[in-house]
């Protein structure tokens, strides 16, 4: 599985997706490089297409299906963001969409899934298996599975990101230090990592996780899949996957240089700083990379540093929250 997903096959997903993903802007501002003492851009994936980075992945995987398989509809699990890519894709297609999330899913990503068109599944997180309802669903209807993040095609997809980083950072003659991503099953790391390890080899890509959900960087440095003990309890919602995906770990274990995390509280600050200073709206998930340089868990010092803010899909009373008003 080391070898799943390679740069043509995500030079292969950007010509599924170039019609329908943007091509997100590489952005800095004056205060965050003063705040860490480097050169920090920001790959605003907030501002893709359904609010986060996943549109990409489920795109291209949607495209890859055979169109009479597609016919018959797609499956997914997702506590939000890959739902919405997944419901948009299905619907650009014109074919059915049937999403496994979360009852506990803030309320914007299930609305934002219904709204699309998509059959939406409510399951008990701690009590029911969506791995198991979804395969149910396609057993009964025929339809294909795609997943999170544990599919070549969706990884190669999320890689797309990391080719639109090394063309922005070849236009502008930078050469990024550290990468940081948003991490919970690994396919977005996946993806970036194979870009990375190709076009700005000198880069370290580190995965960003919850305080408490860290088991992607306790699985790279036992160099084996290690699972979190709690499936809930975190404002990043986005990011609660129990374990590395097997795909993507074959592939994070060789191109990433490790993980840090961020607590809730850390989190939270990032939107804050991200909507205060930045005027961007970044959920929790979304900002967890911006929260860990904010924290100081990467060193900036005279650096020059790409952060990934992989969504924008925040609950208005997390919003509320995180600037203080709740």
């Amino acid at each position: 599985m080391a070898d799943a997903v390679t740069i043509d096959d995500i030079r292969t997903a950007a010509g599924r997706i170039a019609a329908t993903a943007l091509a997100t802007p590489l952005l800095s501002h004056p205060e965050l490089d003063a705040r860490v003492g480097g050169r920090v851009f920001l790959k605003c994936e907030n501002l893709q297409r359904t609010g986060s980075f996943k549109f990409r992945g489920a795109m291209n995987a949607v495209s890859a299906v055979e169109p009479g398989a597609r016919a018959r509809g797609i499956v997914a699990c997702s506590s939000g963001n890959h739902a919405q890519g997944i419901a948009e894709a299905a619907r650009l297609f014109g074919v059915p969409a049937t999403i496994v999330m979360p009852a506990d899913a803030p309320a914007p990503k299930r609305e934002g899934t219904a709204r699309r068109g998509a059959t939406v599944r409510l399951y008990d997180r701690t009590g029911e298996d969506r791995d198991a309802i979804a395969a149910e669903l396609v057993a009964e209807s025929g339809a294909t599975l795609v997943h999170p993040f544990n599919h070549p095609h969706v990884i190669a997809g999320q890689g797309t990101i990391g080719l639109e980083i090394a063309a922005e950072c070849a236009r502008r003659d930078l050469a990024p230090d550290a990468i940081l991503v948003p991490c919970s099953g690994g396919g977005l790391a996946a993806g970036i990592g194979v870009a990375a390890a190709a076009l700005l080899p000198s880069a370290a890509v580190f995965v960003a996780e919850p305080a408490g959900f860290d088991d992607y960087g306790r699985s790279l440095a036992a160099d084996a899949i290690e699972s979190n003990a709690a499936l809930g309890g975190s404002v990043c919602d986005a990011l609660l996957a129990p374990r590395p995906g097997p795909i993507g770990f074959a592939l994070n274990r060789r191109n990433l240089a490790g993980g840090v995390a961020a607590d809730d509280d850390e989190a939270l600050a990032a939107v804050a700083f991200a909507f205060e200073t930045l005027r961007m709206v970044v959920e929790p998930g979304g900002a967890v990379g911006l929260a860990a340089l904010l924290a100081g868990r990467i060193d900036a010092a005279g650096k020059t540093i790409v952060v990934v803010l992989s969504g924008g899909n925040i609950d208005p009373p997390v919003l509320d929250r995180a600037l203080g008003r709740a």
